[in-house]
């Protein structure tokens, strides 16, 4: 009897064991997910690293720098099996941000290759796309005041540009860096007044903690470049009051974990710098947990100095277009001045011959009458 019992339980598993080694992965239930939780958020509709996409077959399929993303029925030639089955510390891995796939996960991923990698097209249309953080809001009637304007004009004499980010928006943005240890606490005084800054630059600059006072007021502020600057913890303490910061560079400053504390209420902060500074991995955490959606650069993270640095060259490339645009400008006018003073001097030119002719047309009528002048003279001689 036992013996029968053995046998059955062992037909009764190797059936199941048959059942699941037929079974297929279904695409929108077990690989999509995956491909949701790990791979959309880089290579996605909104971001394509190495130019891949995983939202879509035909985006997988045709692959990106490297080629297709997954051989259809072979997963131990696939590009993405291999990636996501690297040590993470290769640079290579994949996901690079956050936690690497579970075993579980990377067998299913090679079972659903295997078989064929079925993609149910309509399967990733139907997934709703997770929620972006909501950003800061700028009041829609923001109108720079007279005080702002004059601040403007003050910072233009010092040969500071401040600009509007966009044809017909009254928000501006400042690049001190180019000018570097130029710029001090006093040259950068009126930006206090400019209340319509979102996008400010100070980098490599002489600014102190006592300048950065002058930034308390600018509350519609989202960009900060302090890197490379004396910056400490008594600076950052002045920036407690810009609820609208998203993006805050802190590479090379002497800030701390102390400083680190007075940005914990800043709910929209989402890009912080502070490799080589003073800040501890612990200090890094503990901002994290009170702002869990920041992204915290702490150290030489190549993947990071890469967007700092594509960053500061299209920052360069905006410069130099803005140069070029007031260079063309400034030839237009000086054109346009050129050829208004041909005009001008055409029309005096125009004006001396009109005047020149009628000083002709003048001694021409005056001849006849000097003629019966001399007739009359000569028949007085006669008479006589």
């Amino acid at each position: 009897m036992k013996k029968l019992m053995t046998i059955a339980a062992v037909a009764a598993c190797s059936a199941l064991g048959l059942q699941a080694a037929d079974s297929k992965p279904d695409f929108s239930k077990d690989v999509l997910p995956i491909l949701q939780q790990q791979c959309f958020k880089c290579h996605g509709p909104e971001k394509q690293k190495g130019k891949l996409r995983l939202d879509s077959k035909e985006a997988a399929l045709k692959g990106g720098k490297t080629g297709p993303a997954f051989v259809a029925g072979d997963a131990s030639k696939s590009e993405l099996i291999r990636r996501v089955s690297l040590p993470k510390t290769d640079d290579d891995f994949m996901p690079n941000e956050g936690e690497p796939l579970s075993k579980a996960q990377l067998e299913l991923l090679k079972d659903w290759i295997n078989q064929g990698a079925t993609w149910t097209e309509t399967a990733t249309a139907k997934v709703d796309k997770p929620a972006a953080p909501k950003g800061p809001e700028l009041p829609a009637d923001f109108k720079p005041s007279a005080a702002e304007q004059k601040a403007i004009a003050a910072l233009a004499q010092k040969g500071i540009d401040v600009r509007p980010i966009a044809a017909n928006l009254n928000w501006r943005e400042a690049n001190l860096r180019l000018q570097g240890t130029n710029i001090t606490d006093a040259t950068i005084a009126p930006l206090k007044d400019v209340l319509g800054l979102v996008d400010l630059n100070l980098a490599t600059t002489r600014v102190t903690d006592a300048g950065l006072a002058q930034l308390k007021g600018l509350t519609n502020l989202q960009r900060l470049h302090l890197e490379l600057t004396g910056i400490s913890d008594a600076g950052i303490a002045h920036l407690k009051g810009l609820p609208n910061l998203v993006y805050l560079n802190l590479y090379g400053t002497k800030v701390s974990d102390a400083g680190l504390d007075d940005l914990k209420d800043m709910r929209h902060l989402r890009n912080l710098y502070v490799w080589q500074s003073k800040v501890t991995e612990d200090g890094a955490k503990k901002l994290k947990t009170a702002l869990p959606e920041v992204d915290i650069s702490t150290g030489w993270d190549l993947a990071a100095f890469a967007k700092i640095e594509e960053a500061r060259k299209e920052e360069a490339k905006k410069e130099e277009a803005r140069k070029k645009e007031e260079e063309a400008k400034k030839k237009e006018e000086e054109t346009k001045k050129k050829e208004e003073a041909k005009k001008e001097e055409a029309k005096k030119e125009e004006a001396k011959k009109e005047e020149a002719k009628k000083d002709d047309a003048k001694k021409d009528g005056d001849k006849p009458a000097d003629k019966k002048d001399d007739q009359k003279a000569d028949k007085k001689e006669e008479k006589k």
